[in-house]
């Protein structure tokens, strides 16, 4: 019975001393940089390093922050699997099913099964490559598009976006578009969701398009070979 006692009090020490290690080097790091948000601290199982999950990245460094590793690659050289990009997909997964799917254009490719959200901007050249190289390669699936002009890169993304989501087909009007460069001939007035969209991307840490969301919750960046998008639809299905 003590041994069993023992072994229990000194996991329970064990435990509290990992939960003091990560909160101390929360507050080191919050204070080095006040303006970001540190939204986890995880001792890994390799070399003493923790991972800091913050901006929206991951990056490594000690118990006591004496030095730091960004925008690296921690890999395991005996499976080659790329164990940061593994753990910012799951750090960086959302509840797909809690999206605003009625402030997104709709297309529907065969039998739909398959599901992907994508937030794309309208002269987005990645975006229309993900369209016409990628994503039309892919069938039975449901694509909701969440309009996204950056208006900062494109100023006349936004009067586009209007124009498509104010058709009235905006599953051909945006297909039209993005596959064959035609805007509808006549331009209505309507309430878009812009507005709401600018703002859910910035919930949900959209930074740059084409950014896709999964069924599964997690996040693609960039105009991805058709492969690894089927790959990561049929993954989500599971």
């Amino acid at each position: 019975m003590f041994r069993k006692l023992s072994s229990a009090l000194a996991l329970i020490t064990f435990s509290l001393g990992a939960w003091a290690d990560e909160t101390s080097l929360r507050k080191l790091i919050e204070v080095a940089y006040p303006k970001m948000n540190v939204e986890s601290v995880t001792k890994t199982n390799h070399a003493g390093l923790y991972e800091v999950y913050m901006g929206g990245q991951i990056i490594y460094t000690d118990e006591k922050f004496t030095f730091l590793i960004a925008e690296g690659r921690m890999v395991d050289t005996k499976s080659k699997r790329d164990i940061t990009s593994d753990r910012l997909a799951d750090l960086s997964k959302i509840d797909f099913s809690s999206l605003p799917l009625d402030q997104a254009i709709k297309v529907v490719k065969g039998n739909g099964s398959k599901k992907v959200a994508v937030f794309s901007d309208p002269d987005c050249p990645f975006c229309k490559r993900l369209e016409q190289n990628e994503l039309s390669a892919i069938n039975d699936v449901t694509i909701y598009t969440f309009l996204l002009p950056l208006d900062q890169l494109h100023p006349d993304a936004a009067n586009k976006a209007k124009a498509i989501w104010c058709s009235a087909d905006k599953a051909k009007a945006w297909n039209d578009w993005v596959l064959n460069g035609q805007l509808p001939k006549k331009i209505n007035n309507c309430d878009t969701p812009l507005e709401k969209n600018s703002g859910l991307a910035k919930k949900l840490g959209v930074a740059s398009t084409p950014t896709l969301f999964f069924a599964d919750g997690k996040r693609m960046l960039g105009a991805y070979p058709a492969a690894e998008i089927e790959k990561a639809l049929l993954a989500s299905k599971k």
